[in-house]
């Protein structure tokens, strides 16, 4: 049996600041994972996705995307852009060991150390000249037992 060889690819949804589009991010990460064979990732994947979602339409007044990416022959990078570009404190390179879970009685703030415990790598990056915003990203294998 031989495997079969996809080239690299990548998808870019535009989302509106409504609160339906992290749904419809989702319905379409999950179609995209299941077209390439990955649906094995979807869970992961998805919660990833949902929480940096969540993140850019909770702290973002503007659009923002959901972007996709084949980051190997079996994994994905799946990254949020918003169009704020404060990177989360914590997700930067500079945050690597800060330790970023609430106070046990918070109802808010677990979203982006869900990412860290859960994505294989994960990290950030300020747009260049002439873009506005940030890109955060997470990336998943299989088999990586997370």
């Amino acid at each position: 049996m031989h495997a079969t060889v996809s080239p690299p690819w990548t998808y870019t949804l535009q989302l509106p600041h409504d609160p339906r589009a992290p749904g419809v991010a989702r319905a379409t990460l999950r179609a995209v994972l299941k077209t390439y064979g990955l649906g094995e990732l979807a869970p992961t994947a998805e919660l990833l996705a949902g929480e940096l979602l969540n993140n850019a339409h909770c702290h973002t007044g503007g659009p923002y995307a959901l972007r996709l990416h084949s980051s190997s022959p079996e994994g994905i990078r799946v990254a949020v852009w918003d169009s704020d570009p404060q990177i989360p404190h914590g997700f930067g390179e500079d945050g690597r060991d800060v330790d970023l879970r609430p106070p046990g009685t918070a109802e808010s703030g677990r979203g982006l150390h869900i990412v860290r415990e859960c994505a294989d790598r994960w990290g950030s990056c300020s747009m260049g000249t002439g873009q506005a915003g940030k890109l955060l990203w997470a990336e998943v294998t299989p088999g990586s037992g997370r």
